[in-house]
């Protein structure tokens, strides 16, 4: 015996099913649920008639919505259950193996690349269909590789039309046609109005079973695209009622339809294996632009061709568009599956529930098990590898100077680094004190006449300590300053410019000598140019007097010049000088403070990094406390109410109901403001002409408060969980609890078909979960339940004839 179980059937509170079954089907929710509302100890005791639970299409767990469920299963899950993992697009296989078998059990990878029906890979532009590959099936058709060009021919995309022609002379029909857009799925059913892929006994078949389906359910018919299912070709997506897409992929699997125009969600999930599958684009839009396809996006709609039993070889078509072309594809074709990455993410509801059957510390150890952390730990290895070796390194250092006191480092470490700034400060004085001294020498030197005394120090002069000279003449210099020529106390002459002059002296007695001295003929008169003097020019050399250096006179270079000393007076005298090779120890010491610096700073990140997902519980659970729904570690009340809803921010949900505004509401206005908790309609361009009641108005606004409150604390934490209030959709719902005709809702609003039964279906899915919460008014789960009754019909309830 087999039974199904799914999210609105919420078996998951009853008694367990599987013991009156052999086989029961559930989502990972509903599974995950189970293990939610056990306490650890009693979750062998709760599934001990269970021995295996299969994980079909394990990549899921890379889904951002509902992978985390899939990690919280295997987490969870009783280890002598045994766990099957299936999946064809898993790259990094033997990690996720090794994660299993750490925190399930013993975990073996069955590998085979066999494939019962192969693959043969195509290319379709204007000229024709092409294989895409070479022989060996590992690079791209020479012939299809681009020729004088990247892009040249790109924009000769083939037809719709011609492209199916194709498929139909070379018998690859029936397909599967993917198409990122519903709108464009839509549109080329409408631009094969003129094909006809079925022959006239599957004609006549179609025609039956079709109309039999139409007479029993009238209200499932899709406007527009009857005749074309007569014909064998029909239009898949999420914006197609329920009904509709069961009866196209009934027909389907019959090989009565030849071609389903789909968007990419066909590919995963749904039991619907085609001979062909074709590839409208390699690239899709999504909400940061357009990019190019991934390897497992690619592979999973490949892997929709060839038909176990029916099909010799399957085929994947790429078709040639204005973007991509033959290299592209080839890329995708000869890719390996994307690796597997954690999508764990701690919520409300699982804080809750693991703090209702588990202690504090059993509800870290599980977050420790997830396949995130697992990850986090193989990418940290290098950095805690950098951590030992530099442990290693520092270790090292503290041996080579382990007798030394460390007071005495760092006392001696303190006194350089005060030396290096008593020195860096005289330094910045003498430069102010030198600036001082050179504006008031650019001023003065302007009037200075010869026989002058100066001090040279400079480019043009270079010496130690100033040269003390006499200016004899000023020449034409080569900006608006002269050039000046002098000479020097040694007896020899300098041409030089005003920036080589660092002091002059109007202190001392002109040399007035100097009026009749001329520089010698063979000087040249450019800056740098020196001559030595001869017996008449020695006479006037003589007569320069010895000048005190300019900045000794500075008072406040004096006063810093003894602060420097007395520190080095200090360096000197310091006992660590006695022990030895002071820069020695001081060149360890320094390392090993380093050292000790980027082992603690690589350590906060490793921490940091390695304790996210622990971190971010701990942050929920503030904001639990926060809002009394945790009493430290004990749910509350409101917590209870939380912990028993699933939804995708359970605190909003929980507040909400909790809050008394739902309590008094009418079933119709209790569906419509449980579907703007639980909705979201992101595309700007939808409208829908039914007003919101005042009664529900009234209630959602009484929430808006407790919202931004909410909404206040998630920021600050940064929980990045949505809080969900959509009013301007829940009159559609209002109305459709109130009796309103399917054909005339639909006419009332621009959403697809499929979206108003989404909408429904998760207001279903929510109003199912009132009646099992704790703590809630009797006539609020009353409500619910007529609310249910109300929404649940046809042909959101799928109960087709």
């Amino acid at each position: 015996m087999t039974r199904i179980s799914s999210p609105q059937s919420r078996d998951s509170r009853q008694a367990p099913m599987w013991r009156s079954s052999l086989k029961v089907v559930m989502t990972t929710e509903i599974f995950r649920n189970i293990l939610y509302g056990t306490l650890l100890g009693d979750v062998d005791e709760v599934l001990e008639d269970v021995s295996a639970v299969v994980l079909d299409e394990c990549h899921y767990m890379n889904d951002r919505q509902r992978g985390t469920v899939w990690e919280e299963s295997i987490i969870y899950a009783p280890h002598n259950i045994q766990l099957v993992a299936l999946s064809a697009t898993i790259a990094n296989s033997d990690q996720l193996t090794d994660w299993i078998n750490k925190v399930h059990g013993s975990a073996e990878l069955v590998y085979s690349d066999f494939r019962p029906v192969p693959l043969e890979m195509s290319f379709c532009n204007p000229k024709g269909l092409f294989p895409l590959l070479n022989p060996e099936g590992k690079g791209i058709n020479i012939r299809l590789k681009p020729k004088g060009g990247r892009q040249r021919g790109r924009n000769d995309a083939p037809s719709l039309g011609y492209v199916v022609s194709q498929l139909q002379q070379r018998d690859m029909l029936p397909a599967i046609y993917f198409i990122f857009s519903r709108k464009n799925c839509d549109k080329a059913v409408t631009e094969l109005n003129s094909f006809s892929l079925v022959n006239d006994a599957e004609a006549k078949t179609l025609r039956t079973q079709i109309d039999t389906f139409l007479e029993r359910n009238p209200e499932a018919a899709r406007n527009g695209h009857v005749e074309a299912l007569y014909r064998g070709i029909a239009s898949h997506h999420a914006g197609v009622l329920p009904a509709w897409k069961g009866l196209i992929e009934e027909l389907f699997q019959q090989g009565l339809i030849k071609i389903v125009f789909a968007t990419e969600t066909l590919a995963a999930g749904i039991n619907m294996p085609a001979r062909t599958t074709v590839i409208s684009s390699l690239s899709k839009r999504t909400d940061l632009g357009h990019r190019l396809l991934n390897a497992s996006e690619f592979l999973q709609m490949a892997g929709r061709a060839g038909r176990r039993g029916m099909d010799k070889i399957g085929y994947v078509v790429t078709v040639q568009t204005p973007f991509e072309g033959a290299s592209e594809a080839a890329y995708l074709a000869t890719s390996k599956a994307d690796p597997l990455v954690s999508q764990f993410t701690p919520s409300y509801g699982m804080v809750l529930n693991l703090l209702q059957t588990h202690t504090l510390e059993e509800a870290h150890e599980l977050i420790e098990r997830s396949f995130g952390h697992y990850l986090s730990t193989l990418i940290l290895r290098p950095q805690q590898q950098a951590i030992a070796d530099l442990t290693a390194e520092l270790k090292q250092q503290q041996n080579q100077i382990d007798a030394i006191d460390p007071k005495l480092l760092a006392q001696y470490e303190k006194l350089n680094e005060r030396l290096k700034e008593e020195r860096r400060l005289l330094k910045t004085l003498q430069q102010q004190a030198f600036e001082d001294q050179t504006q008031h020498l650019v001023t003065s030197l302007s009037f200075a006449v010869a026989g002058t005394i100066l001090s040279l120090k400079g480019k043009h002069v270079p010496v130690a300590v100033p040269l003390p000279a006499v200016l004899v003449a000023k020449t034409q210099g080569s900006g608006k300053f002269p050039h000046l020529a002098c000479l020097g106390q040694d007896n020899r002459w300098y041409v030089i410019t005003l920036a080589d002059v660092v002091g002059l002296h109007a202190e001392f007695p002109r040399i007035v000598q100097a009026d009749d001295l001329m520089p010698p003929n063979e000087l040249p008169l450019r800056p740098g140019s020196v001559r030595k003097g001869d017996e008449e020019t020695q006479a006037i050399a003589q007569q320069i007097p010895q000048v005190p250096l300019i900045l000794d006179l500075a008072p406040e270079v004096k006063s810093q010049q003894a602060r420097a000393d007395a520190v080095e007076a200090q360096i000197q005298a310091h006992p660590l000088r006695q022990l030895g090779d002071p820069g020695f120890f001081l060149k360890r010491y320094k390392r090993m403070t380093k050292l000790q610096a980027e082992i603690a700073d690589r350590q906060a990140k490793l921490d940091q990094y390695s304790q996210r997902y622990w971190q971010e519980f701990l942050s929920l659970m503030t904001i639990l406390q926060h809002f009394n729904g945790l009493n430290g570690v004990v749910p509350t009340d409101l917590g209870q109410v939380a912990a028993a809803i699933r939804g995708d921010n359970e605190l909003w949900l929980g507040l909400a109901l909790a809050s008394g505004e739902f309590d008094h509401l009418d079933p119709h206005h209790l569906a419509a403001a449980c579907a703007a908790l639980v909705t979201e309609v992101s595309r700007p361009d939808i409208w829908t002409r039914y007003d919101p009641s005042p009664e529900t108005e009234a209630a959602l606004a009484g929430l808006r408060s407790i919202r931004r409150e909410l909404f206040k604390m998630q920021r600050r934490y940064q929980i990045a969980l949505p809080i969900w209030l959509e009013a301007d959709w829940f009159g559609l719902v209002e109305q459709w609890a109130l009796g309103v005709e399917w054909q005339e809702l639909c006419e009332h609003t621009s959403l697809d078909e499929g979206d108003v039964v989404r909408i429904l279906r998760r207001t279903v899915d929510f109003l199912s979960q009132i009646p099992h919460v704790p703590h809630l008014p009797q006539g609020l789960k009353q409500n619910a339940n007529r609310a249910i009754h109300l929404i649940d019909r046809f042909p959101v309830n799928e109960a087709i004839d």
